[in-house]
């Protein structure tokens, strides 16, 4: 139906052969989970949808949800959140740090699907880290240490996010330091940068010692893909099993719509 041609040994794949402004067989959906399962981050070249079409594409996959941190591109479409960085002015986002998305809710996305609609000429690429290789890449006796472990994550932790969003609704999150995936059943590492506050259970001081050397193990270069976008590209990537970083090395306009799918709590 379609060609997966794999980007590294590791993470990511190219999917071509398909055109999304087309409803898609329920085949062709099922063989995409698989490869979504498989490489953890899947690319649409050359799709130029409209973002109606990316909503009703994401939701084969899952529940688009209404993230409470973005306006729409339309008020009709409330699910797609509309990013926009780069041009005059300071910086303010900080998706240039390594992350997933929205681990600070109770159940965190299953999913994002981001698509392309203006770029910088250069520059913008967005990279991608596999966190069960990262997992499995920790020695046996810091693996064993960390299965048995909690994290707290808070979205107040985040410039971009605090101050946005109801503290009394989004309550700091708990969650296994460890997870296992609840389709593949692989563990992957889930702490994060962004919003990853404290392990529980361990002191201040052996947190200063141990959070900062797990955010730096997860960035390197064998966990990774690097992708850079051309116009009317869409990503789809698993947020259980991955993280992500946009690099901010351009000035011009970068706009992306960004639509996250209903996820389930963290075991």
């Amino acid at each position: 139906m379609f060609h997966i041609a794999p980007l590294t040994p590791t993470i990511g794949a190219e999917i071509s052969g398909l055109d999304l402004r087309e409803p898609q067989p329920d085949a062709a959906i099922a063989e995409l989970v698989d490869a979504l399962h498989t490489h953890q981050v899947l690319f649409f070249r050359d799709q130029p949808i409209s973002p109606y079409q990316q909503r009703d594409f994401a939701a084969r996959f899952g529940t688009p949800q209404h993230f409470p941190f973005g306006a729409p591109p339309a008020p009709d479409v409330p699910e797609v959140m509309v990013l926009a960085t780069g041009g005059p002015g300071p910086k303010v986002a900080n998706a240039d740090i390594w992350h997933s998305d929205a681990t600070f809710m109770a159940a965190p996305p299953m999913a994002t699907m981001l698509r392309s609609v203006e770029l910088p000429t250069l520059g913008g690429d967005t990279l991608w880290a596999d966190m069960e290789a990262a997992y499995e890449a920790l020695s046996e006796p810091l693996r064993r240490l960390l299965d048995g472990l909690s994290a707290e994550h808070d979205f107040t932790k985040s410039s971009s996010h605090r101050g946005r969003a109801d503290r009394e609704a989004l309550p700091p999150a708990r969650h296994p330091v460890v997870r296992t995936h609840p389709v593949t059943g692989r563990r992957c590492l889930y702490v994060n940068r962004v919003f990853t506050t404290r392990i529980l259970d361990l002191t201040e001081r052996e947190n200063d010692l141990l959070l900062p050397f797990l955010f730096e193990h997860v960035t390197r270069p064998e966990f990774q893909c690097r992708f850079r976008w051309t116009e009317n590209t869409v990503a789809l990537w698993d947020n259980r099993s991955t993280q992500h970083y946009a690099a901010y090395d351009y000035d011009e306009p970068r706009v992306m719509h960004r639509i996250v799918l209903d996820g389930d709590i963290p075991r």
